[in-house]
């Protein structure tokens, strides 16, 4: 089985119709999205994209989707800052009932047996939470308690935006990237999993992409398109700003 996992998405429609033709060209036979398909500038759009696949899919929610169903709920995070609140505010305006019951389904993780790799955790941050933050720089010794119990062949996990292949102890642990708001080259970054291991890329044209995010009511969109897309934080400059947020999630 050939396993498809996108990550972070963020409503970023072109970067996900990049992705997709790309996954139905290999004709993968699951996908797994792994939270935080919104907030972001088309996250209904987004959304019914991926309820539309004929492929079978399994969804986990990510700690963006707790956010917007914690707006909807009359609940907003003070440990966000406004710029983000504000992203979340406008997301919740914009979901019908319908999406939010889909959101509400969603499980925190899934776990699935591919040949070649064992059986496979899917998380969206890490296996015991939705916001820890790690990185490939992290020491090993800090990861152990965050990986206790698990006793799953390979970890895959997203919410930090960078693609990473390491080992934490005895488990083969993987970051997919981002789809829609990758650090480091400007693209869609994504996983093929199954029999091995593939951290994949993906090119659009980011020039009408960003054109097409300018045309929304997102409140961020120039923004968005500027520094999410056209061109994104080097992995260099994250990193350092990540050093000071491990596992404080």
């Amino acid at each position: 089985m050939r396993v498809a996992a996108i990550y972070d998405i963020h409503g970023n429609l072109p970067a996900l119709e990049a992705v997709l033709r790309e996954i139905r060209a290999i004709a993968a036979e699951l996908i797994v999205v792994g939270g935080d398909v919104l907030p972001g500038p088309t996250p209904v759009e987004a959304l019914n994209c991926l309820l539309d696949i004929k492929t079978p899919i399994q969804f986990i929610r990510g700690n963006g989707e707790a956010a917007v169903l914690a707006e909807l709920a009359g609940i907003e995070s003070s440990r966000l800052p406004e710029q983000a609140r504000e992203a979340i505010r406008w997301t919740a305006q914009q979901l019908r009932p319908e999406h939010v019951g889909v959101i509400e389904s969603w499980p925190a993780t899934f776990r699935i047996e591919i040949a070649g790799l064992g059986e496979v955790l899917f998380c969206h941050a890490t296996p015991r939470n939705d916001t820890e933050i790690f990185t490939r720089l992290t020491v090993e010794e800090r990861l152990f308690p965050v990986f206790a119990g698990v006793r799953s062949d390979v970890v895959v996990c997203g919410h930090t935006h960078m693609h990473f292949d390491r080992m934490v102890g005895k488990i083969r642990v993987v970051n997919a990237g981002s789809v829609g708001m990758p650090f480091g080259s400007p693209g869609a970054d994504w996983l093929l999993l199954g029999p091995e291991v593939e951290l994949r890329h993906t090119s659009y044209d980011l020039a009408r992409a960003a054109e097409r995010i300018r045309e929304t009511k997102y409140p961020q969109a120039e923004d968005f398109a500027a520094r999410n897309i056209l061109v994104p934080p080097s992995e260099e400059e994250v990193l350092k700003v990540f050093a000071g947020a491990e596992l404080k999630g």
